[in-house]
């Protein structure tokens, strides 16, 4: 589902207009954001976390040619589905 489509589908359930709708996910994923970034962590209870964490630093290998390489220290973001959500993909 891309973000159009979740406008959309979120504006026939709520009669909202898609622009006012557009407004609102564009608000909240602003929000998430800054809440990962400031705090390194959102918990939305029933849905998931989003957590930022760290991998090691760790020695490589060029595929082309096949001389190692240092592959630096990294921070990403990871999303844990919470139970509900968990339980429902798992139907």
């Amino acid at each position: 589902m891309k973000k159009e489509d979740l406008v959309k589908n979120i504006s026939k359930k709520t009669g909202l207009s898609q622009r006012k709708v557009l407004a609102v996910v564009n608000s909240f994923i602003s929000a998430l954001r800054e809440g990962i970034e400031k705090d390194g962590k959102v918990v939305l209870v029933g849905f998931g976390t989003f957590e930022v964490k760290t991998r090691k630093a760790r020695k490589g290998r060029n595929p082309r040619t096949g001389k190692p390489i240092n592959i630096p220290a990294r921070k990403y973001v990871r999303f844990k589905p919470g139970k509900a959500l968990r339980e429902k993909v798992e139907k």
